[in-house]
């Protein structure tokens, strides 16, 4: 008796089939290549930043003045000392960091107001086509191009109190002062920082409205124009709700940017800025390098940091929450 084994028949694969695999292995790759390629500049940049930040904390908790700045690492450790320094408002050191904290509140609230106001008024000023636009949006965005040493050296000449520009045309051409003034120390030291901080950042606020107008459709103002609305109600009815995503945006970057500004006011004012326009940034280096106490100036900038994470936390909630209601 002959057992016959049944073979199973060969099964037919189709070309397409045996192609796919290789179609989602190179879309796979083709996905990645562009993440791949970002990889090292992204593990640098958080390095950079990563790093500093981890040491600037460990240097928080340590009693880490010049003594130890050969070997930092041997510097006793001084547990919460430094942070309850910083926050005890009764004490030289703590009111001195509570003033300075208010200063640059006052401050960065009147920059990155008046950079939007006047960044925002320009680019819908510039909407319309007229002769010399191009001309006049490069002539907008020199001051955001220029270095900032260069362009904040040149405002320091330009204050300057017996033969500085300002003083020039207030008070020998206008006619607006009783005498000269002195801008870069005292009181209107706060002026002159603001000044230079709005010169500096309005064309940057420009800059984003331009882009966001762009997304505008003209058909709306058309459609506005036939219905009888004037200008000023475009603005307020076409205009502002639709930058609204750009200008949450804008506000938080120009924030963010203005309270860390250390650039500007130690270009300004060197080492020692004046009470009135003493800044937390400059108030912390002045902390750490010039008396010497980088425990307590390391404590100061943790303070900072978690105060704009807190600020930039709500902010993002508020605005999102806002955003849901209109939506709805």
């Amino acid at each position: 008796m002959t057992t016959t084994a049944l073979k199973e028949p060969a099964r037919e694969t189709s070309p397409g089939a045996a192609r796919e695999p290789r179609r989602r292995t190179g879309r796979i790759r083709r996905l990645s290549l562009p993440y791949l390629l970002l990889l090292p500049a992204l593990l640098l940049e958080l390095l950079v930043h990563l790093v500093p930040m981890a040491i600037g904390i460990v240097m928080s908790f340590k009693q880490l003045t010049q003594f130890y700045i050969r070997d930092w690492g041997t510097a006793p450790w001084s547990g919460l000392d430094n942070y309850r320094v910083s926050v005890d408002f009764d004490a030289p050191v703590g009111k001195a960091l509570l003033q300075s904290f208010a200063t640059t509140v006052g401050f960065t609230l009147l920059s990155v107001g008046l950079c939007w106001l006047i960044g925002t008024a320009a680019a819908v000023f510039m909407q319309d086509t007229f002769r010399g636009r191009g001309l006049l949006r490069a002539l907008f965005l020199v001051p955001y191009a220029l270095p900032v040493y260069a362009a904040v050296i040149t405002w320091v000449f330009m204050f300057q109190h017996d033969n500085g520009l300002v003083n020039h045309v207030l008070h020998d051409q206008l006619h607006l002062t009783d005498k000269p003034s002195f801008w870069l120390i005292g009181d209107n030291s706060f002026y002159a920082l603001l000044t230079v901080s709005v010169w500096k950042g309005w064309p940057f606020a420009f800059l984003i409205v331009t882009a966001g107008l762009q997304n505008i459709p003209r058909e709306l103002y058309e459609a506005a124009a036939l219905d009888g609305a004037g200008m000023w109600q475009r603005i307020r009815r076409i205009t502002l709700p639709s930058l609204r995503p750009v200008n949450q945006v804008l506000v938080l970057v120009l924030f963010l940017w203005t309270f860390n500004d250390f650039n500007t006011p130690y270009v300004l004012f060197g080492k020692a800025a004046p009470e009135a326009a003493d800044l937390i940034s400059v108030h912390i280096y002045q902390s750490s390098f010039v008396t010497w106490n980088f425990g307590t100036g390391s404590a100061m900038s943790v303070l900072l940091l978690l105060f704009l994470l807190v600020v930039t936390g709500g902010y993002l909630l508020l605005t999102s929450r806002g955003r849901r209601t209109a939506d709805a």
